[in-house]
């Protein structure tokens, strides 16, 4: 949505001193009350929900009421239902060690060679945003190179070597949802005390005086070790997501294995939640663009976030599906794949739209037209002043943020592929509905505080955020 340039001397016909900026943008420098509960009750239930929804399928078949109605009846206690629970093993930390090696292997030590062989793929060495002290860091785009080279040696592994069953990651996922809890707060909490000790860079660092709250949203902007080590690039783009893909297929080859046949539900769930994934990858240099990347700070959100939260809940799903096998009817399976390919075209098109526009500044058509959109400005903490653009064409033009609708649809098809049967897999849904209804809020309240009067005249413009007429 946005296209920035530096400029040195006018914005607007205006000099920096004229330009009316807040001081300050970005991340809260301070914490309200409701933002801190909101902050404990994260810290305190989100373990909670992880191991409660994991725990109902491995106990209970999937079912989200019956342990609560069972521990209203006094049937079972809290303590019993732990100590059913497969715990912690050195078998599962030394496999979870070894992924997360090597995923750290193959981000720091092989360079991108894909952008040099596919056309249209960016890859390489990419500049980032600008961060709100000015800076702009430079990052190793290999991810998809990373996912293809772990795919290769998973599908090698299956059809020639079998040096481990595919079914491995169902078979441990408890004991290794134990390693991705210790490796997400081990994370966070090392992020939190370099951002004390010696952050990467203090001037894009922010303290907020409320230890929960820092802790939990970040401290630092980028931190880094060395030059190549970016732990919001790795955490959020490496260990979680290239396994998304491969926790997939470990819960067909279950299915498989369990019920002698695959359903066709199973095929919609890894097939759609795959074309999201390879598109996350392909177009990994955009990402830098996106909040998670050029505006969150790396806590215990995006740490513990991306360690356990993503591939634990994200593949509900498929998990649901390993205990009810679900064969849906010709007509419901192609409604699911049509909603899936819908959301994820408007997704993709959406997203496009505003890196074609940013790319060449404007000058492009979209929709057959030359887009339309409100010059603004901005001023970053070394009181240097930037133009931007804001996109008020296209998909751009009919709700602020449109991307999210679409992602809203795919998200929907994911559920809908599991049927009616339970209320588990929707839990997606609903997650997703809250997470971009809350991200829109906080993207909304960054840009009035960064562009000012310039955000109000773009809103006026977009009135709506992601349903054009309902909000």
């Amino acid at each position: 949505m946005f296209s920035k340039r530096r400029t040195q001397h006018t914005v607007n016909g205006k000099t920096p001193e004229q330009v009316e900026q807040p001081e300050q943008w970005g991340r809260a420098w301070e914490v309200d009350w409701f933002s801190l509960v909101s902050v404990l009750g994260l810290l305190c239930f989100a373990p909670f929900i992880v191991f409660y929804f994991v725990m109902a399928c491995d106990q209970y078949q999937c079912s989200v009421s019956q342990p609560l109605e069972e521990l209203f009846r006094g049937e079972v206690t809290p303590t019993s239902i732990w100590a059913r629970t497969a715990s912690f093993s050195w078998t599962a930390a030394q496999m979870y060690a070894a992924w997360v090696a090597f995923q750290a292997f193959l981000y720091l030590c092989v360079p991108d060679v894909l952008h040099e062989l596919l056309p249209g793929y960016v890859g390489g060495v990419q500049d980032g945003a600008r961060t709100p002290a000015g800076l702009i860091n430079k990052y190793e785009i290999n991810g998809l190179q990373c996912w293809v080279i772990t795919h290769a040696l998973w599908l090698a592994n299956v059809l020639y070597f079998n040096w481990f069953s595919p079914t491995i990651i169902f078979d441990h996922w408890i004991p290794l949802m134990w390693c991705a809890n210790i490796l997400g707060y081990a994370v966070s909490t090392f992020a939190f005390v370099k951002a004390h000790l010696f952050p990467t860079n203090s001037e894009d660092s922010k303290f907020t005086g409320n230890v929960f709250y820092d802790y939990m949203m970040g401290i630092e902007f980028n931190p880094r070790l060395g030059q190549r080590f970016d732990f919001k690039l790795f955490f959020n783009g490496r260990p979680g997501i290239v396994a998304w893909t491969l926790i997939n297929l470990s819960y067909m080859a279950k299915q498989q294995e369990v019920h002698g046949h695959v359903t066709n539900s199973m095929v919609l769930v890894n097939v759609l939640q795959a074309l999201y994934v390879l598109d996350f990858f392909w177009n990994e240099a955009w990402y830098l663009k996106t909040m998670d990347i050029c505006h969150d700070h790396f806590g215990w959100y995006l740490g513990w976030g991306d360690c356990v939260w993503l591939p634990y809940l994200y593949t509900l799903q498929g998990l649901y599906l390993v205990y009810h096998p679900v064969q849906l009817p010709l007509g419901h399976a192609l409604v699911v794949l049509g909603l899936g390919l819908i959301g994820y075209y408007v997704f993709r098109s959406t997203n496009h739209q505003k890196d074609l526009f940013r790319r060449s500044e404007g000058n492009c058509s979209i929709w057959g037209k030359k887009p339309t959109y409100i010059e603004s400005s901005y001023r970053s903490a070394d009181g240097a002043v930037h133009r931007s653009k804001l996109l008020t064409s296209g998909f751009w033009g009919v709700a602020r943020h449109f991307n999210y609708t679409g992602d809203l649809m795919g998200s929907l098809a994911y559920c809908a592929a599991c049927g009616f049967g339970h209320a588990l897999p929707y839990f997606y849904i609903v997650y997703m509905s809250i997470l971009l209804v809350h991200r829109c809020v906080r993207d909304e309240h960054r840009c009035s505080s960064k562009y000012g009067q310039d955000w109000k005249r773009y809103t006026n413009a977009v009135p709506y955020r992601l349903l054009p007429g309902v909000f």
